[in-house]
């Protein structure tokens, strides 16, 4: 990983942040590290959404949910308001066996590496993890 990084999350490492699971200790050294860390509307939506529902089905607390919101809310992400280029998502389409929305993610953080080409896409999906480092966006 870069020094400082460059980091697009996906939504998978950003749960992986609020909650522990096999991933936790390598998203929070990641998150406590200095750098941009950037996560997307769809980001945030799709976790936003992934709380409401366990807090919905009672796998929580409500002080649990509220916690990991806090720190949705206070985490070292810059939220950015970008879309993937239309050509580029039906690009990668081609390329790649992804489901919707991690297509979606792999050509915003395409399309954020115009502008920052250190960028890194960071997730735990390993179809989107290949992927990403099929088209230079590899977390190292």
């Amino acid at each position: 990983m870069l020094n400082p990084p460059v980091v697009y999350w996906d939504t998978s490492a950003i749960i992986s942040v609020l909650f522990k699971d096999k991933h936790s200790e390598q998203a929070k050294q990641l998150a406590d590290r200095e750098g941009v860390h950037l996560i997307s509307s769809l980001g945030y939506s799709e976790t936003c959404a992934v709380l409401a529902r366990i807090k919905r089905d009672r796998s929580i607390t409500d002080i649990i949910s509220q916690a990991a919101f806090e720190v949705l809310e206070s985490g070292p992400w810059r939220r950015v308001h970008i879309s993937p280029l239309w050509d580029e998502v039906r690009h990668l389409s081609t390329k790649w066996p992804l489901r919707g929305a991690d297509l979606w993610h792999l050509a915003t953080a395409k399309r954020i590496q115009k502008e920052l080409p250190e960028l890194c896409l960071f997730t735990f999906d390993e179809k989107l993890r290949n992927a990403a480092a099929g088209v230079g966006l590899e977390q190292s």
